[in-house]
């Protein structure tokens, strides 16, 4: 899909273990971005092996560069 100015769509995906890590790796990237956001998804999901929980916290960035 393209912009109006003919830029094309692009999506960035993150996944870590805990929420402050995707935190800083959504944010270290957005410090990056020359482009436009367009939408950022987000998901948590949460599994158990034996008796410990393991979660996952994953987001999507959808944005133009």
């Amino acid at each position: 899909m393209y912009s109006v100015f003919g830029d094309y769509m692009k999506v960035k995906i993150f996944d870590e273990g805990h929420e402050s890590d995707l935190e800083k790796s959504v944010n270290d990237f957005l410090k990056t971005l020359d482009g436009e956001v367009i939408d950022i998804k987000y998901q948590v999901s949460v599994s158990v092996f034996s008796e410990e929980q393991i979660f996952c916290f994953s987001a999507m960035i959808i944005y133009f560069d």
